[in-house]
Protein backbone atom coordinates (compact mmCIF):
# COMPACT_ATOMS: atom_id res chain seq x y z
CA UNK A 1 0.00 0.00 0.00
CA UNK A 2 1.41 3.40 -0.91
CA UNK A 3 -0.02 6.90 -1.07
CA UNK A 4 1.56 9.77 -3.02
CA UNK A 5 1.57 13.18 -1.36
CA UNK A 6 3.35 16.44 -2.09
CA UNK A 7 5.82 15.57 0.69
CA UNK A 8 6.88 12.33 -1.02
CA UNK A 9 5.52 8.87 -0.33
CA UNK A 10 3.93 7.06 2.57
CA UNK A 11 3.56 3.32 2.45
CA UNK A 12 3.69 0.00 4.28
CA UNK A 13 6.07 -2.73 3.08
CA UNK A 14 4.52 -5.89 4.54
CA UNK A 15 7.84 -7.69 5.00
CA UNK A 16 9.28 -4.97 7.25
CA UNK A 17 6.18 -4.20 9.35
CA UNK A 18 6.99 -0.49 9.34
CA UNK A 19 5.16 2.50 7.95
CA UNK A 20 7.50 4.44 5.66
CA UNK A 21 7.38 8.21 5.15
CA UNK A 22 9.90 9.23 2.48
CA UNK A 23 10.92 12.79 1.63
CA UNK A 24 12.53 13.49 -1.72
CA UNK A 25 15.67 15.59 -2.04
CA UNK A 26 16.29 18.56 -4.30
CA UNK A 27 18.78 19.88 -6.85
CA UNK A 28 22.18 19.57 -5.15
CA UNK A 29 23.86 22.71 -6.48
CA UNK A 30 20.83 24.91 -5.76
CA UNK A 31 20.42 23.42 -2.29
CA UNK A 32 24.10 24.00 -1.46
CA UNK A 33 23.79 27.63 -2.57
CA UNK A 34 20.74 28.07 -0.35
CA UNK A 35 22.52 26.55 2.66
CA UNK A 36 25.51 28.86 2.29
CA UNK A 37 23.33 31.95 1.80
CA UNK A 38 23.37 34.21 4.86
CA UNK A 39 19.67 35.09 4.44
CA UNK A 40 18.48 32.08 6.46
CA UNK A 41 17.92 32.34 10.21
CA UNK A 42 17.36 30.14 13.22
CA UNK A 43 13.84 30.42 14.65
CA UNK A 44 11.96 28.78 17.52
CA UNK A 45 9.79 25.83 16.55
CA UNK A 46 6.03 26.38 16.47
CA UNK A 47 4.64 25.11 19.81
CA UNK A 48 1.30 24.39 18.14
CA UNK A 49 3.10 21.73 16.09
CA UNK A 50 5.60 20.74 18.78
CA UNK A 51 3.75 21.00 22.12
CA UNK A 52 6.05 21.59 25.05
CA UNK A 53 9.08 22.53 22.96
CA UNK A 54 11.37 24.93 24.86
CA UNK A 55 11.67 28.39 23.34
CA UNK A 56 15.44 27.91 23.17
CA UNK A 57 15.04 25.10 20.62
CA UNK A 58 15.54 26.68 17.20
CA UNK A 59 15.63 25.34 13.64
CA UNK A 60 16.51 26.64 10.17
CA UNK A 61 13.59 28.90 9.21
CA UNK A 62 13.27 27.44 5.70
CA UNK A 63 13.26 23.83 6.88
CA UNK A 64 10.77 24.63 9.65
CA UNK A 65 8.41 26.42 7.27
CA UNK A 66 8.46 23.55 4.77
CA UNK A 67 7.89 20.94 7.46
CA UNK A 68 4.99 22.93 8.91
CA UNK A 69 3.33 23.12 5.49
CA UNK A 70 2.91 19.35 5.21
CA UNK A 71 2.90 18.22 8.85
CA UNK A 72 -0.89 17.74 9.29
CA UNK A 73 -1.15 15.78 6.04
CA UNK A 74 1.70 13.51 7.03
CA UNK A 75 0.32 12.90 10.51
CA UNK A 76 -3.10 12.00 9.12
CA UNK A 77 -1.63 9.58 6.56
CA UNK A 78 0.58 7.93 9.17
CA UNK A 79 -2.26 7.57 11.69
CA UNK A 80 -4.49 5.97 9.06
CA UNK A 81 -1.80 3.52 8.01
CA UNK A 82 -0.83 2.62 11.58
CA UNK A 83 -4.47 2.00 12.48
CA UNK A 84 -4.68 -0.49 9.63
CA UNK A 85 -1.50 -2.28 10.72
CA UNK A 86 -1.45 -2.71 14.47
CA UNK A 87 1.98 -3.14 16.02
CA UNK A 88 3.83 -1.52 13.13
CA UNK A 89 6.73 0.85 13.64
CA UNK A 90 7.39 4.09 11.72
CA UNK A 91 10.46 4.97 9.65
CA UNK A 92 10.92 8.50 8.28
CA UNK A 93 13.55 8.64 5.56
CA UNK A 94 14.98 11.29 3.25
CA UNK A 95 17.95 12.59 1.31
CA UNK A 96 19.39 16.11 1.30
CA UNK A 97 16.55 18.59 1.97
CA UNK A 98 14.38 15.52 2.47
CA UNK A 99 16.69 14.36 5.26
CA UNK A 100 16.28 17.68 7.08
CA UNK A 101 12.49 17.42 6.78
CA UNK A 102 12.64 13.80 7.94
CA UNK A 103 14.40 14.81 11.14
CA UNK A 104 11.80 17.48 11.91
CA UNK A 105 8.98 15.09 11.05
CA UNK A 106 10.53 12.36 13.16
CA UNK A 107 10.32 14.52 16.29
CA UNK A 108 6.90 15.88 15.31
CA UNK A 109 5.47 12.39 14.83
CA UNK A 110 7.14 11.08 18.00
CA UNK A 111 5.31 13.78 19.96
CA UNK A 112 1.92 13.14 18.35
CA UNK A 113 1.88 9.33 18.15
CA UNK A 114 1.43 6.76 20.89
CA UNK A 115 4.58 5.94 22.83
CA UNK A 116 4.00 2.32 21.81
CA UNK A 117 4.98 3.20 18.22
CA UNK A 118 8.72 3.08 17.55
CA UNK A 119 9.75 6.08 15.44
CA UNK A 120 13.03 5.93 13.53
CA UNK A 121 14.69 8.54 11.29
CA UNK A 122 17.18 7.71 8.53
CA UNK A 123 18.69 10.61 6.61
CA UNK A 124 21.25 10.61 3.80
CA UNK A 125 23.36 13.71 3.21
CA UNK A 126 21.55 15.57 5.99
CA UNK A 127 22.46 19.23 6.56
CA UNK A 128 22.45 20.67 10.06
CA UNK A 129 18.86 21.50 10.97
CA UNK A 130 18.94 23.44 14.23
CA UNK A 131 20.91 24.84 17.13
CA UNK A 132 22.59 23.04 20.04
CA UNK A 133 19.37 22.95 22.06
CA UNK A 134 17.58 21.50 19.03
CA UNK A 135 20.20 18.76 18.64
CA UNK A 136 19.96 17.81 22.31
CA UNK A 137 16.15 17.96 22.19
CA UNK A 138 16.16 15.56 19.23
CA UNK A 139 18.49 13.24 21.12
CA UNK A 140 16.14 13.22 24.11
CA UNK A 141 13.04 12.45 22.02
CA UNK A 142 14.58 9.99 19.56
CA UNK A 143 17.37 8.46 21.61
CA UNK A 144 19.17 5.86 19.48
CA UNK A 145 16.57 6.15 16.71
CA UNK A 146 18.30 8.67 14.40
CA UNK A 147 20.82 7.67 11.74
CA UNK A 148 22.28 10.29 9.42
CA UNK A 149 24.61 8.87 6.79
CA UNK A 150 27.29 11.05 5.19
CA UNK A 151 29.15 9.99 2.05
CA UNK A 152 32.89 10.69 1.83
CA UNK A 153 33.63 14.41 1.22
CA UNK A 154 30.02 15.55 0.85
CA UNK A 155 29.96 19.18 2.12
CA UNK A 156 26.19 19.34 2.70
CA UNK A 157 26.39 17.72 6.18
CA UNK A 158 28.78 20.45 7.43
CA UNK A 159 26.42 23.31 6.54
CA UNK A 160 25.04 25.52 7.91
CA UNK A 161 28.20 25.90 9.98
CA UNK A 162 28.61 25.47 13.71
CA UNK A 163 29.97 29.01 13.79
CA UNK A 164 26.44 30.11 12.86
CA UNK A 165 24.95 28.21 15.78
CA UNK A 166 23.96 24.99 13.99
CA UNK A 167 24.64 21.50 15.37
CA UNK A 168 23.86 17.92 14.38
CA UNK A 169 21.98 15.53 16.60
CA UNK A 170 23.67 12.23 17.42
CA UNK A 171 23.55 9.24 15.10
CA UNK A 172 26.15 9.99 12.42
CA UNK A 173 27.44 7.20 10.20
CA UNK A 174 30.23 8.27 7.84
CA UNK A 175 31.19 6.45 4.64
CA UNK A 176 34.96 6.81 4.21
CA UNK A 177 36.88 6.95 0.95
CA UNK A 178 37.63 3.24 1.33
CA UNK A 179 33.91 2.49 1.52
CA UNK A 180 33.80 1.52 5.19
CA UNK A 181 30.89 2.73 7.31
CA UNK A 182 32.10 4.35 10.53
CA UNK A 183 29.87 4.97 13.54
CA UNK A 184 30.49 8.46 14.94
CA UNK A 185 29.24 8.71 18.54
CA UNK A 186 27.89 11.97 19.89
CA UNK A 187 27.13 15.24 18.15
CA UNK A 188 29.45 16.58 15.41
CA UNK A 189 32.20 14.07 16.21
CA UNK A 190 35.54 15.72 15.27
CA UNK A 191 37.31 12.46 14.32
CA UNK A 192 38.83 12.36 10.83
CA UNK A 193 36.73 9.22 10.32
CA UNK A 194 33.63 11.43 10.66
CA UNK A 195 32.41 14.26 8.46
CA UNK A 196 33.46 17.19 10.68
CA UNK A 197 37.05 15.97 10.73
CA UNK A 198 37.10 14.66 7.17
CA UNK A 199 35.53 17.79 5.64
CA UNK A 200 36.67 20.69 7.85
CA UNK A 201 35.34 23.32 5.42
CA UNK A 202 33.29 23.52 2.24
CA UNK A 203 36.34 24.16 0.07
CA UNK A 204 37.68 20.63 0.56
CA UNK A 205 34.27 19.06 -0.02
CA UNK A 206 32.99 17.38 -3.17
CA UNK A 207 29.36 17.96 -4.11
CA UNK A 208 29.48 14.90 -6.36
CA UNK A 209 29.63 12.76 -3.19
CA UNK A 210 26.27 14.13 -2.03
CA UNK A 211 24.27 11.82 -4.29
CA UNK A 212 26.08 8.72 -3.09
CA UNK A 213 26.29 5.91 -3.70
CA UNK A 214 24.84 4.75 -0.40
CA UNK A 215 24.95 0.96 -0.24
CA UNK A 216 25.32 1.00 -4.01
CA UNK A 217 22.36 3.32 -4.57
CA UNK A 218 22.82 6.84 -5.97
CA UNK A 219 20.29 9.58 -5.22
CA UNK A 220 19.13 12.11 -7.80
CA UNK A 221 16.19 14.42 -8.51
Amino acid sequence: MATQHNFGMSGFPQSQNTVIVAHQGTDTSEFFADLTDASFTLKPLDPSLFPGVPSSVEAHNGFAAEQARTAPTILSAVQQTLSAHGGASLTVIGHSLGAALSLLDGVYLRIHLSSSVTVRVVGYGMPRVGNQDFASWVDSHLSGQVTHVNNKEDPIPIVPGMSLGFHHASGEVHITDSGTWENCPGQDNPSTLCVVGDVPNIFVGSLSDHDGPYNGISMSC
